[in-house]
């Protein structure tokens, strides 16, 4: 079971493209794991304090302001905390003695310290695979669905895009939170394991604390059980991943057959050469540059990351720690699984800040609605002062008309 610190639960971290639903569909064959394709259901959690958008039945001022404003940050990360629990919990009663929980979500990157603060104790495998390899897969499924993308143009396109997103923002907030070694993160390369799958999950499964199952990476001698069944039922994920029944290594270099040297030459001068090295690709980016015949920098374009991460926080309403890295787990900071903390456990400065924010919402209405009559004053002498210029007896005409207007105001 799932308890309070996240103890039992796996967060499979990635960007989309780098192999997770293959990883899943193995680990989800061990007798003690449980897993579906993708959950993402946390992020909804996340976004209830952030979100703004308009709802079809009104009221989001007030959500945010009841989320902002009365419960407090320990009461709505315990509540999340509670109902996540339950449903993890819920899913491993009905998955025949499954004892453990693996959430896929790639997009996860989007929480990061939400993740550390909820569940500290979970364990959190960062799946790597060679980004031009990641690229080239969003190509190949991008051209499956029909959809044909230009990602050399979309990569520098000022729109936002997700997608996008997840090339640029997703690997790099990914690349420093596993930055450190942490006694709960594991590093999974997609290469090692479609090469040497049975070795790799054996050291998967002691990182986990399971013991090897035999025969987990051959994935299609499980199917048409109830447990496969629910992984495929989740209709998310790899579009191809049904076509073969075990691990193969052909897409580790279809990069090259793939991708067109624009794109290659792109991505690599947008991830600069650092980043390979240090992540282990530092062979993929000499055979990028000596297809290209560019050398790349050793820094990534920042303008672009920083470009495209400030398009997704003010698209979401989220900020970040810059260059945040996973924490240290502190359980003594998590309530009791049956405590209940009170919403009104300080409800004097709960009283006092919704009141302060009220007045200063006030002060605002005000001083817009005094620059609105503050123009309309202006254009009115304006108007006063084109007559003067053109009428007779133009000052005692003028005289009248403020007297008038100045009458009328008071009034």
């Amino acid at each position: 079971m799932i308890d309070a610190h996240g103890n039992n639960l796996i967060l499979l971290l990635c960007v989309p493209r780098s192999g997770s639903s293959l990883a899943t569909v193995m680990l989800q064959n061990h007798t003690k794991i449980f897993a579906t394709q993708e959950m993402w259901f946390l992020m909804s959690l996340y976004d209830l304090q952030k979100s703004k958008q308009s709802r079809p039945y009104g009221g989001a001022g007030i959500i945010h302001q009841f989320f902002n404003g009365i419960v407090s940050d320990e009461v709505f990360e315990h509540a999340c905390r509670a109902f996540s629990r339950q449903i993890y919990n819920g899913l491993l009663q009905g998955s025949g003695g499954a004892e453990m929980v693996v959430d896929k979500s790639p997009r996860y990157y989007y929480l990061l310290e939400f993740l550390d603060k909820l569940f500290p104790q979970s364990k959190r495998i960062w799946l790597l695979r060679n980004p031009l390899s990641i690229l080239a897969s969003y190509k190949k499924a991008e051209s499956y669905m029909d959809c044909k993308m230009n990602f050399a143009d979309n990569l520098l396109n000022p729109q936002f895009n997700i997608k996008m997103a997840d090339l640029t923002v997703g690997l790099f907030r990914y690349y420093h939170y596993f930055a450190s070694n942490h006694p709960n993160s594991y590093r999974l390369y997609y290469e090692q394991l479609v090469t040497n799958p049975k070795e790799e999950m054996m050291k998967l499964c002691a990182f986990l604390g399971i013991t090897y199952e035999e025969d987990l990476d051959k994935y299609g001698d499980h199917m048409n059980t109830p447990k496969s069944d629910l992984f495929y039922s989740m209709g998310v994920g790899d579009p191809f991943l049904a076509q073969h029944t075990e691990p193969h290594r052909d897409s580790i270099h279809s990069w090259k057959d793939t991708l067109d040297k624009k794109e290659t030459e792109l991505y690599c001068r947008i991830l600069g050469a650092r980043l390979f090295h240090e992540l282990g690709y530092h062979a993929e980016l000499e055979e990028a540059e000596k297809w290209t015949g560019v050398r790349f920098d050793s820094e990534p374009d920042l303008d672009l990351i920083q470009f495209r991460t400030k398009q997704l926080t003010d698209a979401s309403g989220c900020s970040w720690e810059e260059n945040y890295q996973m924490k240290v787990p502190n359980v003594d900071a998590i309530a009791n699984d049956h405590q209940t903390i009170p919403i009104s456990s300080n409800y004097e400065v709960i009283q006092l800040q919704t009141t302060l924010r009220s007045i200063e919402k006030r002060l605002e209405n005000s001083y817009i609605e005094q620059r609105r009559l503050r123009k309309q004053l202006d254009s009115l002498r304006n108007k006063i002062n084109r007559f003067k210029s053109i009428i007779p007896f133009g000052n005692r005409l003028t005289n009248w008309a403020s007297d008038y207007l100045n009458h009328r105001g008071r009034k």
